[in-house]
């Protein structure tokens, strides 16, 4: 640059610049840049030259250090005046979401990752495991055990981790809310390694969604059962292989102090109870023989999770093999349970007892050993204890000996049993592996049954054929912004990087809209507290997949984008309860309510049976199974997801509308364009129908011989009728049932048939809004008995048709006597004797109703079943828990609809303010409180479902109809 052109001050004092100049610097924006650049590079040549003697201009002077130069990387923010409110500072703090319990890295295991990844390579050494039980059972320290056995670092003896339970309030509230899977490779009895993929689930009745999606990627189950309390809730029966560990065995000696002999009846009884509810679901003897339960057929194993052992008959007989080589474990098994005595004089079993030998062999060689340990190690000093340890095989430093009575006792516990490889053989026997139980999944649960060469190829479990993977969950991630899909790949192989076809649950060959094209941006191996990153993982294995969640609302089938098979999907989880409690919500400052949708959208996400939906007066309603289930519901929304206040209002139920008669006339109606006419009556369904086809034991899809025998063998239908079934709803397997019972002669067949679609979908309409108070109708069947239908196509559309079909089926269902039923919930209350008197009157006060009470045998405790209402079972359990100061715990769940006494349409029934209704008024308060929560109008209009004037004049002179009116 020459400094001749610039005065002292910088200003340019060169000649003037011509247009040939301008084109040799470019345009004037360049010129510009250069300019400023020239005057830069002076600025800093000065400043380099300045001896500390010159004068220094004003705006070249730096008295403080700029902020970049003082904080390197640090963001510089320019804010306009007012841009922020006075209370938030202009940079906020960073938050950070800890809900989540995680490793800070992979932790030191015994087995290899990479030897991991390579077993997963072969489906024949994969088991898929779901443990399963009841609330308090054990199943999170069974998962505890294994954990501490595969993962070497230093565990706290006296410490109950509580590893799979991942969320902070998950170990605040001290009980599982999420299903959380984990894999390992355990080794057997011979030391040899199998994959075991275990989903450790809830065992609150709230939280059964979370067991019934684990058992979607399981192909059996681990069900704990406490020996002192039993099978706490009904055991619901999954079609899968079931294995049972009785576990709390230390109950019996440290709690209860039960002697030996009175131990084992204890724990026989418990497992007859299971056998006997598993062989109540089965169809017939040789399928209950077959799924039977017994020691015998090492498919029990004993645990005391508390004290960190674990064994089976066998595996108990392999220990005295150590000790006394002349015994044969196979053979020492068969005598090990059941009425069989040991005659030490002869050195021989026999089934009968005598005078000097009268102990059971299962009390003498496995009961009275533990509970010499234990009471061994619970009384004595160390001189004499180390003698009586050693001769076990257990060695112990001398600190140990300091520890508390607990920690030592679970230290000798575990060194005398050893590992948990039992319950590795007990898996490997009698759990399938992943390739055959794979082929029983896809024959379960796969839609396509039609083509079945598409279905025979997922059934190979190959990793070579077309991809397919059921998403059965989703996780959220720790910062709560999005989900990771988890699922079971039932054939192929997946790859980090795919371009995924993500098929929703309503997605069909005919409907391809709930379709969405993802990328796996990540794939891992999910481990409770931490996850395995994989590139690439094949066909029988679990894999949890990054960047497909979108699209997803509570499961889907995936497959690659480039797959042009016909591919359908599988099935939904279905669940084995319904979620009945609502709860209206609401922000409480108006402007966060997109953030509120925003939230209830993730919290769908993340919990399988819960429903949201806007009413017609525009509150947003959430619906689940119970009070436990909403709370957790609401923690996530208030602070995980949205992180704003909501305001709820009083927690209701949802009803169910239903009728007690057949209509007392035939119900017609006109479409718009009077070219149309449909004609239907109504009547309830038979006794069971709707609960059979809610259990999809009857499928429309079905080859119609097949669906007409179901009806004539097991209803009782006339051929005509089985054949003429068109529709249930609502849904495609809703408690209701659509029926053709037109005659040819006056119906034109050909051109109800063009319509048979229009009309079933109005009918779905009907019976998902009821004319009571807009809940769904169950257990009715609707009767198309004449239909007079436009020979032209434009006048029996679909917008004619359907508003026809859903007005006649309300007005029928209308002049049928109709009722309101509400959902009722069995509760199964476990306390002392004292307590049952307190329990019953706290029952009657709730409407409640005793179904058994017995008392547990082998324990001071006593069983109360009893059926009590879900709008009255708010705080029911705090009520019971005040009552019996404590002593007694329920758990409840929904058993069934229930038709409330009395008629809703009634307009004599006064009711009055703050007063509790008389029982026979109770469906008509809670017909008239659903209509105003809701939006609706007071009272039923039933004149507005019906055409003709005639027939509205003669139904007001009528004495039991015109209250209706």
């Amino acid at each position: 640059m020459d400094d001749n052109l610039y005065d002292e001050f910088g200003n340019y004092i060169g000649p003037d610049i011509e247009e040939e100049d301008l084109d040799q610097h470019g345009d004037m924006d360049d010129l510009r840049e250069d300019l400023e650049e020239d005057d830069q590079m002076s600025v800093e040549k000065r400043k380099e030259d300045y001896r500390g003697d010159e004068i220094v201009l004003h705006e070249d002077k730096q008295y403080y250090p700029d902020a970049q130069d003082v904080y390197k990387g640090a963001e510089t923010l320019v804010m306009e005046e007012d841009a922020q409110g006075i209370e938030e500072p202009i940079i906020g703090m960073i938050k950070t979401k800890n809900f989540d319990l995680v490793e800070k890295s992979i932790p030191q295991t015994t087995f290899d990752v990479q030897f991991l990844k390579d077993l997963m390579k072969t489906p024949e050494v994969i088991r898929n495991v779901a443990i399963v039980g009841a609330l308090h059972h054990g199943k999170t320290l069974l998962m505890d055990m294994l954990v501490q056995q595969t993962h070497t670092r230093a565990w706290d003896l006296g410490e109950e981790y509580r590893y799979t339970d991942t969320r902070i309030d998950e170990q605040q509230r001290k009980l599982s809310i999420k299903a959380t899977p984990m894999t390992l490779v355990l080794p057997d009895s011979r030391d040899k390694s199998y994959v075991i993929n275990l989903f450790d689930t809830p065992g609150h009745p709230n939280f059964t969604d979370e067991v019934c999606c684990a058992v979607r990627a399981c192909d059996g189950a681990f069900l704990v059962v406490d020996v002192v309390e039993g099978v706490m809730m009904e055991l619901k029966e999954q079609n899968i292989a079931i294995t049972v560990v009785v576990s709390k065995i230390d109950r019996l000696i440290l709690e209860l102090r039960l002697p030996p002999a009175d131990a084992y009846l204890k724990i026989k009884h418990t497992l007859e109870e299971i056998n006997g509810i598993i062989s109540s679901s089965c169809a017939n003897q040789e399928e209950a023989e077959k799924r039977r339960i017994s020691p015998l057929l090492n498919n029990v194993a004993f645990m005391s999770a508390k004290f960190g052992w674990v064994f089976t008959l066998k595996s108990f007989a392999q220990m005295y093999s150590q000790s006394f080589p002349s015994i044969k474990p196979d053979d020492f098994v068969k005598v090990l349970w059941g009425d069989y005595y040991y005659d030490s004089t002869k050195r021989t079993f026999s089934r009968s007892s005598s005078k000097a030998f009268n102990t059971r062999s299962f009390v003498q060689f496995i009961l009275e050993p533990i509970y010499k340990i234990l009471g061994h190690t619970a009384s004595k000093e160390y001189d004499q204890l180390q003698p009586v340890l050693s001769k076990l095989g257990v060695y112990l430093k001398k600190e140990d000996f300091k520890m508390n009575t607990k920690d030592l006792m679970k230290l000798v516990c575990t060194t005398f049993f050893g590992n948990a490889s039992c319950l590795t053989d007990m898996a490997v026997k009698y759990i399938p592996n992943s390739r055959e139980g794979t082929a029983l999944k896809v024959k379960q649960n796969y839609t396509g049954h039609e083509n079945k060469e598409i279905m025979a190829a997922i059934q190979k479990c190959s990793p070579t054929e077309m991809l397919v993977v059921n998403i059965v969950k989703l996780y959220h991630k720790p910062d709560c912004l999005s989900f990771d899909a988890f699922g079971r790949i039932l054939s192929g192989t997946l790859k980090r990087g795919d371009e995924l076809k993500i098929l929703g649950e309503t997605y069909s060959l005919e409907d391809q809209e709930d379709m969405a094209i993802k990328t796996a941006s990540r794939l891992s191996i999910k481990q409770a507290r931490y996850r395995i990153d994989v590139n690439e993982i094949t066909a029988g294995n679990w894999v949890l997949i990054e960047g497909i969640d979108q699209s997803i609302t509570k499961s889907a089938t995936v497959t690659h984008a480039e797959n042009t098979e016909s591919l359908e999907i599988l099935r939904p989880i279905r669940f084995n309860t319904v979620s009945t409690i609502k709860i209206a919500i609401e922000p409480i400052v108006p402007s966060e309510l997109p953030k509120m949708l925003e939230g209830i959208r993730k919290v769908n996400k993340s919990y399988p049976l819960l429903t949201t939906k806007v009413e017609q007066s525009g509150e947003h309603v959430l619906l689940g199974t119970g009070e436990l289930f909403m709370d957790c519901v609401l923690h996530d929304l208030r602070k995980m997801y949205t992180e704003i206040e909501i305001k709820i209002a009083d927690p209701s139920v949802t009803f169910c509308e239903t009728i007690i008669d057949t209509s007392a006339i035939k119900c017609y109606a006109d479409t718009l364009n009077k070219r149309n006419k449909l004609t239907m009556i109504s009547e309830p369904l038979d006794k069971g129908l709707a609960e059979d086809i809610e259990k999809e034991k009857v499928d429309l899809t079905w080859h119609q011989k097949t669906v007409a025998k179901f009806f004539e063998e097991k209803y009782n239908w006339d051929l005509l009728a089985a054949r003429s079934v068109w529709a249930f709803g609502p849904g495609k397997f809703g408690p209701n049932l659509l029926l053709d019972d037109t005659l040819p002669n006056e119906t034109d067949k050909n051109l109800l048939g063009s319509v048979k679609d229009t009309i079933s979908s109005g009918f779905r309409w009907a019976t998902t809004e009821g004319p009571l108070c807009d809940e769904p109708i169950r257990n009715c069947k609707f009767k198309l008995i004449e239909a007079k239908i436009s020979s032209e196509p434009i006048f029996r559309a679909g917008g004619q048709i359907i508003p026809a079909a859903r007005k006649v089926c309300s007005s029928s269902f209308l002049m049928s006597s109709p009722r309101i039923m509400e959902p009722m919930l069995l509760t199964e209350i476990q306390c002392s004797a004292d307590c049952l008197g307190a329990i019953y009157n706290v029952l009657i006060r709730r409407r409640g109703h005793v179904i058994n009470e017995t008392a547990k045998p082998g324990s001071p405790l006593y069983t109360v079943i009893a059926n009590v209402p879900a709008i009255d079972s708010f705080g029911f359990e705090t009520d019971l828990r005040t009552y019996t100061s404590g002593q007694a715990f329920c758990l409840s769940v929904f058993d069934h609809w229930s038709i409330l006494a009395g008629d809703p349409l009634d307009k004599s029934i006064q009711l009055k303010v703050l007063e509790p209704s008389l029982p026979h008024h109770l469906p008509r308060e809670f017909m008239i409180k659903t209509r105003r929560r809701k939006g609706l109008s007071e009272d039923v209009s039933i004149v507005k479902y019906f055409d003709d004037p005639l027939l509205i004049e003669s139904l007001k002179k009528d004495n039991e109809m015109k209250n209706l009116l």
